[in-house]
């Protein structure tokens, strides 16, 4: 945990040198020289300690850098005999990079956070009774025994106890999740008032957290294009700013006068090193995507943060993304001579092994009595045929079998925003059921918040074009491509990314190449497909699509924070450079506004680290309820 400031050790010898250095100054002025001398010597001392040595080694390896420009300018100013203006200059520099460590620090304490709602320990169910174990040892099949208000040390799945878990620290959720047996729980959440016990589905050092923070450290590793500029410029810089200083020292030899020369061309040396240059981006970066961290934003680089800034386009995937994922029978249209629980009995029967959702939701609707079918087998993309008490059952969508004089009615339900599922017994049309998944109740107002932010939406679906446009109008979504393989919905993507920068969001395998394709890749839940997540640039620890608007408002705000750091910094080394050169200005002065320059620097990168408001009020923020009309998933296959 980073102290606060007045505790903080790594602040120590710039304090230390600030206060020798106005301890100096005040005997000067008083005329007591020698003392004066001596206080700014060890102000010197001080404050070159934090930044001397690294130069050095680093020269020792073959790379310039800021710091060698501050050394040589340090040497010089005490050659000359300038020792307060060199104890400035070594005073303001340590500062900057001092506070520029603790911007840094500030920014991964977010990161370093998450690491910590994982418990020390944990107790784990044995054949002989419970046992504590450290929370890295515990594998998977481990059954954790859960207590009230304790962590949850890994992923797992309720076998005993039903409680409400506190996941806010992880998703941003504030409203407890009810759970009990069959229920997936999550690492890092926080138990109600009563005891779980918790099959685990991973291992205590590879589970959903540990893989957050994996991800979010891999935007330390990598830049994004306005990092790589700002490098790009400040590189360079450094052997350039070393040959212009060498040169108008030479340029002193010349007419006669090195010791003025001289003196400015170390003046020149400060004027134009790029120390605020090369910290405009990475504070920035660092600071917002901690922030963004904190409200389930993973974003995996700075690249992807900085590229989110720029998205106009949005393309969402449906089932899953826009609609809960969850089917439910909401219709059951038995034929003439065939009951209601008959219908559902025999295409339950038949589902019972199939792990489509469509079999879920009528398995769920059917009496409980229902009897077993045998000789089960499975048309991919079409149906399930098996025989249920001597009665040979097919089960699947209207495309494989014709509903015949039915057809009117299945249209109808289809209209309405149903997947129809027909139901056929011994060859003859045995009723029609209808089964519907229901928009998420923030997906409506999800896609009012980006049109509002002038960025455009587009739904990509594998499902039959009616059925999309359903959806797509209660979600008030207009462009709707349907029936898209994976491979169509990646060339569509590509396509979009061509003129503008397209984000796709989608948490399916089907997914993954769109995802990879698109501009930014957003994946919604680092718990949904791993080849979803890999393929992602962003990911969602929750499943509010409100994040979305939220993430991009928090990234464009980042970037403009960016622009005007370089912006900054570029305009000190021009304004700086000629003043320095014509001694207009002279060491101190030129220490004195080019350190500063950074502190604001630093400073207005800091601030990409605030809270984003617009993530910040999902928190607290339920959805805003949608009417009585849903959607319907995708049709079989």
């Amino acid at each position: 945990m980073r102290p606060p400031w007045w505790r903080d050790v790594a602040l120590l010898p710039s304090v230390l040198s600030g206060v020798f250095l106005l301890a100096g100054y005040t005997f000067e002025w008083t005329g007591l020289s020698v003392p004066a001398l001596v206080l700014q010597a060890a102000a010197l001392i001080a404050g070159a300690y934090t930044f001397v040595p690294g130069a050095i080694r680093r020269l020792i390896r073959g790379r310039l850098g800021v710091g060698l420009l501050m050394t040589i300018a340090a040497i010089g100013a005490v050659l000359l005999g300038h020792v307060g203006e060199a104890a400035t200059l070594a005073f303001l520099f340590s500062l900057a990079e001092a506070l520029e460590d603790r911007a840094m620090d500030r920014a991964k304490e977010g990161l370093r956070a998450l690491l910590s709602l994982i418990p020390d320990t944990v107790r784990v169910s044995r054949l002989t009774g419970d046992v504590t174990i450290p929370a890295a040892d515990v594998r998977e099949l481990d059954i954790l025994v859960i207590g009230a208000g304790e962590r949850v040390a890994t992923d797992g799945v309720v076998i005993d106890g039903r409680s409400s878990l506190d996941t806010s620290a992880i998703t941003g959720e504030s409203i407890p999740v009810d759970v009990g047996p069959g229920d997936q729980v999550a690492a890092g959440s926080v138990n109600g008032s009563a005891t779980l016990r918790i099959e685990a589905t991973a291992d205590g050092r590879d589970n959903s957290l540990t893989q957050i923070v994996t991800l979010v450290e891999q935007a330390h590793a990598r830049k994004g294009e306005r990092a790589r500029l700002a490098d790009r410029i400040a590189r360079p810089l450094v052997p350039v700013v070393l040959i212009a200083a060498a040169l108008v020292a030479l340029f002193g030899l010349l007419v006669g006068d090195p010791g003025l020369w001289i003196e400015r061309a170390l003046v020149v040396l400060v004027a134009a090193s790029p120390c605020a240059l090369a910290i405009a981006v990475p504070v920035t970066v660092i600071s917002a995507i901690g922030a963004a961290s904190k409200f389930g934003v993973v974003i995996k680089s700075g690249e992807a943060f900085e590229q989110l800034g720029t998205i106009r386009t949005v393309a969402l995937d449906k089932t899953g993304t826009l609609t809960r994922n969850q089917p439910t029978v909401v219709e059951v249209h038995p034929a003439p001579g065939t009951t209601r629980d008959d219908l559902l009995a025999w295409a339950a029967a038949v589902e019972a092994s199939s792990s489509h959702p469509l079999a879920a939701a009528i398995t769920a609707a059917a009496p409980p009595d229902s009897t077993a079918a045998t000789g089960v087998t499975e048309d991919a993309g079409h149906g399930i045929t098996g025989r249920v008490d001597g009665r040979t059952i097919r089960v699947g969508n209207d495309r494989w079998l014709d509903p015949g004089e039915h057809r009117h009615l299945a249209e109808s339900m289809a209209a309405q925003g149903m997947t129809v599922v027909v139901v056929e017994a011994d060859g003859r049309i045995a009723g029609l059921i209808g089964v519907r998944d229901e928009l998420r109740p923030e997906s409506a107002e999800t896609v009012r918040m980006l049109h509002a932010q002038g960025i455009e939406t587009i739904m990509l679906t594998g499902d039959n074009d009616r059925t999309a446009r359903a959806i797509a109008d209660v979600a008030g979504i207009t462009d709707v491509r349907a029936q898209q393989l994976p491979a169509d919905k990646a060339a569509a993507i590509e396509a979009l990314a061509v003129s503008r920068p397209t984000a796709m969001v989608g948490d399916g395998i089907n997914d993954a190449p769109a995802l990879a394709t698109a501009t930014v890749g957003i994946a919604m839940g680092v718990r949904g497909s791993a080849a979803a997540i890999e393929s992602a640039d962003v990911a969602f620890t929750g499943h509010d699509l409100r994040l979305i608007p939220g993430a991009l408002v928090h990234a464009r705000r980042a970037r403009r924070i960016m622009t005007a750091n370089i912006v900054l910094a570029l305009a000190i080394i021009v304004v700086l450079f000629p003043l320095a050169l014509f001694g207009v200005l002279g060491l101190a002065g030129v220490v004195l506004v080019h350190e500063a320059a950074e502190v604001i620097v630093i400073l207005n990168g800091v601030r990409a680290g605030r809270r984003p408001a617009g993530l910040r009020q999902l928190a607290a923020a339920p959805p805003v309820p949608l009417d009585a009309r849903t959607v319907a998933i995708d049709s079989r296959g």
